[in-house]
């Protein structure tokens, strides 16, 4: 038999037993940005931040927030006056799902803000 049919005959088998008991990425649940995506820890346990009193600077210290996301959080608290339900920066243009998945167990309503580190620092580029 050909090198090239044998490894068809191989890819087309192993695709079949794989359907035939289910286990593809899409029966585990999986799509390939979450294969692809690996959070990194956002915080320490327990560090949380108020969307409801937290200032530019203290929203950029979440992960994915720079400053234009954070003036837009900014500018939605000041629209609704007080964020009711952590899910409301769902309506923050930038942060759809996955990010905010990445970000619920950091934001509070209530409470002071206790979040420290993950502020994102720029460096200058190098000049030579």
């Amino acid at each position: 038999m050909n090198p090239s049919k044998i490894s068809r005959w191989l890819c087309v088998g192993a695709l079949g037993i794989a359907s035939v008991v289910g286990v593809s990425s899409m029966a585990l649940g999986q799509t390939g940005r979450d294969r692809a995506q690996t959070p990194a820890p956002a915080s320490a346990p327990g560090e949380v931040l108020n969307l409801n009193t937290a200032s530019q600077e203290e929203l950029e210290r979440l992960p994915g927030v720079g400053p234009a996301r954070a003036r837009a959080i900014l500018e939605l608290r000041e629209q609704v006056r007080r964020f009711n339900r952590v899910e409301d920066i769902l309506r923050v243009r930038g942060i759809g799902r996955a990010t905010f998945r990445d970000l619920r167990p950091i934001l509070t309503l209530e409470g002071p803000t206790t979040l420290q580190g993950g502020s994102r620092t720029r460096t200058a580029p190098a000049t030579e």
